[in-house]
């Protein structure tokens, strides 16, 4: 084990590892507080992918080549990354992206609202503008800071490209370390390494379950129902929708989950019901797919992640939950090298 050694069946950590376990403890502190996650995601993103394409470079080339076939690799990846990103963002600013889908949901509550309790129809938002400020005190205040247009979009803006460049020159001095580095400086970057690897295990693992949950969703919307003649409103924008929230763990199944469940409902109460349990079928297929593809990846039980995701929502809102179950399993990384557990 790196920065530790073991005398007497004790296990002792060097006082570089404790200092790099300080910073890095801090570093997410700081991340989490001053909302800089979407920059550090975006890094960390540039940095596992440029890894991961590196490795299929050519091996007798000169260094002077190869570095020009990183700096290219690099700025592959963040092109990609970048338009991706603008796709998404011109998406839900569209006419038909989330503001008509938002206007969907508003209207089918309106629809409901007469064959409901009345406990329950005077809590449901009579407009967009009504439903908007509920998910914003739902998903607390960070949402709508991340969200506005102008200046503090174009600052998230900044700090998203600002991160993908600082992941690039990270993944570029990867292969430019030397193997005699001083003890701190070795510490550090088993640190940057372990919380890669932790954000590769998780991110990617992920976008596997939703891209499968994306698909069994299509499949019922797109295919399923129209067979027996019913064609739900939005429904390519519900399928879009449940891979993009579907990043987030066990939440974001719930969110994709409501809104299907309420636009079926608003065609017949037949319809709202088939949907509520194909959905609960999904989800407990999930259930298993994330205890086995997540779990297993980063050593870690559905409950341990929920927890965590719960501990740090309290903590840093909306910010805390996407980030938890990467730092957890960072964390449970670090304290797996070091033999604690």
């Amino acid at each position: 084990m790196r920065g530790s050694f073991v005398i007497d069946n004790k296990l002792y950590m060097s006082r570089y590892t404790i200092i790099s376990y300080v910073l890095s403890v801090t570093a997410v502190f700081l991340v989490l507080r001053f909302h800089l996650l979407p920059a550090v995601l975006a890094g960390l993103a540039v940095y596992v992918l440029t890894l991961k394409l590196a490795r299929h470079l050519p091996k007798n080339i000169s260094r002077f080549a190869h570095k020009v076939a990183l700096g290219v690799v690099v700025i592959c990846v963040i092109t990609c990354l970048t338009s991706a990103g603008a796709a998404i963002w011109s998406f839900i600013g569209s006419s038909h992206g989330i503001a008509a889908l938002l206007a969907t949901v508003v209207d089918t509550l309106g629809s409901l609202r007469g064959t409901l309790p009345a406990s329950v129809a005077d809590v449901l938002p009579t407009t967009i503008e009504g439903l908007r400020q509920q998910l914003l005190e739902l998903l607390g205040e960070h949402v709508q800071k991340i969200s506005v247009v102008g200046m503090e979009g174009i600052k998230v803006f900044a700090h998203i490209l600002l991160g993908m460049v600082v992941g690039g020159m990270a993944a570029l001095h990867h292969f430019t370390e030397q193997d005699m580095a001083p003890p701190f400086i070795s510490a550090l970057r088993c640190r940057l390494r372990n919380i890669a690897t932790a954000f590769d295990k998780v991110v990617f693992a992920q976008v596997k379950i939703s891209a499968l949950n994306t698909a069994l969703t299509a499949l019922y919307l797109l295919v399923a129902l129209p067979l027996f003649d019913v064609h739900l409103p939005m429904a390519t924008i519900l399928v879009l929708l449940t891979f993009a929230v579907g990043m987030l763990p066990v939440v974001g199944n719930l969110v994709s989950n409501t809104v299907i469940v309420v636009i079926s409902l608003g065609i017949s109460p037949g319809v709202g019901f088939a949907s509520l349990l194909f959905l609960v079928l999904i989800h407990k297929a999930e259930y298993f797919m994330n205890a086995r593809i997540v779990g297993n990846q980063v050593q870690a039980t559905a409950w341990e992640l929920l927890s965590a995701m719960l501990l740090l929502e309290a903590a840093f809102g909306v910010v805390g939950l996407v980030a938890a179950p990467i730092v957890y399993a960072w964390l449970k990384a670090e304290a797996k090298e070091q033999g604690l557990i």
